[in-house]
């Protein structure tokens, strides 16, 4: 039997990158102070352990957005010392377009296990990726995506989803 490894797939905005809104109106990362958004709590860490377990060359980061949020996510992510701090390689990302296109991405990369915010983006991955993960999806979103989701797992904080991941590892 061949030993098929387990590669992870983490989205960026609002599964690292707090999209917590300010003052209501406005998502902080999109202003010109975005270098001042917080990771969500213990988003670092668990990360960390998860490149520890899977693998550096084994976990990516796989984000939809435009080119200015990709060269905006890019430098958060180095002032923020995330590579560092997590033993991530910082060659390993992707970004996408369109939100469509994420389980192409994960199909190429041979992702096993996904994490995102959104329901829609993880539905499109059923048959592709085994183990998805909806990170504190709205209630809008679940109720959006309620009848199509088949083995999402829905969590809320990063030390929730820690367990269940490396639960599958063993």
């Amino acid at each position: 039997m061949i030993d098929v490894p387990q590669r992870l797939g983490i989205d960026i905005g609002k599964v690292i990158i707090d999209g917590a809104r300010n003052d209501g109106t406005d998502t902080a990362f999109f202003s010109d102070n975005f270098l001042r958004t917080t990771a969500l709590p213990g988003a670092f860490e668990v990360i960390g352990n998860f490149v520890s377990q899977f693998k550096p060359e084994n976990v990516y980061l796989v984000s939809k957005c435009g080119l200015r949020v990709q060269e905006k996510s890019l430098a958060w992510l180095a002032h923020h010392k995330f590579w560092e701090q997590t033993g991530m390689n910082p060659n390993m990302y992707r970004f996408c377009l369109r939100r469509p296109e994420k389980a192409g991405i994960c199909k190429a990369l041979g992702i096993t296990h996904f994490i995102d915010d959104r329901a829609e983006i993880l539905v499109s991955m059923q048959g592709i990726v085994t183990h998805r993960y909806v990170f504190n999806p709205s209630d809008r979103e679940l109720h959006t995506y309620a009848d199509r989701m088949q083995g999402e797992q829905i969590v809320r904080s990063w030390t929730e989803l820690e367990p269940l991941v490396l639960e599958t590892l063993r």
